[in-house]
C-alpha cells in the first residue's frame, strides 16, 4: 500500500499533502522531532521520535519501495532513494538517482561556504508558483505509483 511519509519539521506543505491524499485517500504518516497538530483524519498518522537523527532514522527504517518520501533534507532524500522510495522536496522538484549526487555536493559546498562566512542566508521562501508545482508533482507521482502498482493488489 502507497504511504506518504512527511518530514514535518519545518515542512511548509504539510496542508497540501493532507488535501492531496484526502482526494486519494491515501494514508499519511507526519515525522516529527516534537508534537505537531495534524488533521483528526483517520488517514493521518503522527509519529514523534526526539533526538538528533531520529526522525530520518524511523523514515528510512519504515519506507518501502514505491511510498513517497516529502523533504528538503537531502542526506534523507538519498537514504530513501536508496531502498527505492519517491521523494519529493517542498517546492515541487523530485529528488532522482540521477542528480542526488550533485545535491548532495551542492550542499556540502553551501554548508563550508556558510561555515567561512561568503554565503549568508538560507534557501528562499515558499512562492504561490513553488505551492502549485509541488501539488502538481505530488499529483503526478502518486499517479505514476499507482500505474505501475494499483491499489488492492
Amino acid at each position: 500500500m502507497l504511504i506518504l511519509y512527511i518530514d514535518a519539521d519545518a515542512c511548509p506543505v504539510k496542508d497540501e499533502v493532507y488535501r492531496v491524499a484526502r482526494r486519494y485517500s491515501m494514508r499519511v504518516v507526519v515525522v516529527a522531532n516534537a508534537p505537531l497538530r495534524v488533521p483528526g483524519d483517520d488517514f493521518v498518522e503522527l509519529v514523534v521520535r526526539a533526538g538528533f537523527g531520529a526522525a530520518d532514522d524511523w523514515i528510512v527504517e519504515q519506507i518501502g519501495a514505491g511510498d513517497i518520501v516529502i523533504t528538503a533534507d537531502i542526506p534523507l532524500a538519498a537514504r530513501c532513494l536508496a531502498k527505492e522510495a519517491h521523494v519529493l522536496g517542498p517546492k515541487g522538484y523530485p529528488f532522482t538517482d540521477n542528480d542526488i549526487g550533485s545535491a548532495l555536493a551542492m550542499r556540502d559546498l553551501k554548508d563550508e561556504l556558510r561555515q567561512g562566512g561568503t554565503m549568508t542566508g538560507g534557501p528562499a521562501p515558499m512562492t504561490a508558483k513553488d505551492r502549485s508545482r509541488f501539488l502538481s508533482k505530488l499529483d503526478e507521482t502518486i499517479n505514476s505509483v499507482r500505474r505501475t502498482n494499483p491499489p488492492g493488489k
